[in-house]
């Protein structure tokens, strides 16, 4: 175990001289010796399906990273699930049932956040604590291109403000109620738009993972100067997957390659018009849209939230996850 300095500037130096820190660094090898006794219930199969274009996910990777993970995340739904017996206690009255743990789950485009939570996902259920866990991505929260276009947005799509966030906190806040059935809106990749009318129905889970850019993000102050309600006040533990930012922009190129080899071919894609482009017309327009979109939004909304995670996992070129920072408690 080691501590190699704060995330964000979140370090500085104790009496000893040495660098303090509010997180516990623990190398890869470190990290994976915590799960050495716990059966990995992935198949390669299973792992091949849920590894997202690019990720470079394997046996190893699931067995060394996730796996640990998946069982502290357990521990800490055991441990809510205490508290909650303990506060009823506490109030001598029966609680309503209690309501599911959510998690929160951020990184930039192509980092592989979305691969993360789909294996967290696919782990979680398998511990007979919690068998029904629901994925929820903030894509279909963004506005729909026509309310983006209007708006003067549509080239600043997944910034913060292009989010309805008042939706998103309502669902938040829906889930967080212990409502019996909650409704998300769904985001189509091909047609690169929310799909009207398109909901998934929630039932009931017993853990909640919220996947998106800006799911972090602080309480935005108002006008009058009060600060209202965010999503991540509804968190129960947090991920932030990291990376170097020259990495996750050359993966985002190297997927924009591959997609225009494959979904791009798709007449009914939105992106088809990439398709047709050649291989150096293709790498141009991948780093234009990474050197205008995506990178200033990483610099200026996503990396700042990083600080807020939980826990951090930090990859390294070849998106392995080379060591792991998780909040002292």
């Amino acid at each position: 175990m080691s501590s190699h300095g704060g995330v964000n500037g979140a370090s500085d130096h104790g009496a000893d001289g040495r660098e303090s820190s509010p997180y516990l660094e623990l190398d890869r090898s470190a990290w994976a010796a915590l799960a050495h006794e716990v059966e990995n219930p992935l198949t390669a199969e299973e792992i091949r399906r849920l590894r997202g274009l690019g990720d470079q996910l394997d046996l190893d990777e699931v067995q060394e990273v996730y796996l640990p993970l998946s069982r502290l995340l357990s521990l800490y739904v055991e441990s809510a699930g205490r508290l909650y017996r303990q506060q009823e206690e506490f109030l001598h009255q029966d609680q309503p049932p209690r309501t599911p743990f959510v998690i929160g789950l951020a990184g930039s485009v192509a980092v592989g956040k979305s691969t993360t939570a789909r294996v967290l996902q696919q782990m979680l259920a398998h511990w007979p604590e919690h068998p029904n866990v629901a994925l929820v991505t903030t894509d279909g929260f963004l506005y729909p291109n026509a309310e983006l276009e209007r708006r003067g947005l549509l080239q600043r799509k997944g910034f913060p403000e292009s989010y309805d966030r008042r939706a998103l906190l309502r669902f938040a806040v829906d889930i967080k109620s212990g409502k019996d059935e909650v409704e998300a809106p769904i985001y189509s990749h091909l047609t690169y738009d929310v799909v009207p009318g398109e909901k998934v129905v929630i039932k009931r889970p017993d853990i909640v993972i919220i996947e998106g850019l800006n799911v972090l993000q602080p309480a935005r102050v108002r006008d009058d100067g009060r600060t209202g309600l965010t999503l991540s006040d509804f968190f129960d533990f947090s991920v932030y997957v990291d990376a170097g930012t020259a990495h996750i922009r050359d993966w985002y190129v190297s997927r924009f390659l591959r997609l225009r080899e494959t979904a791009f071919r798709d007449p009914d894609s939105y992106f088809s018009k990439y398709g047709r482009m050649t291989h150096d017309e293709a790498v141009a327009e991948a780093q234009r849209i990474w050197d205008t979109i995506n990178g200033p939004n990483l610099a200026q909304n996503v990396l700042p939230t990083r600080s807020r995670a939980t826990l951090v996992l930090r990859k390294d070129r070849d998106h392995s996850v080379r060591y792991v920072r998780l909040r002292k408690l």
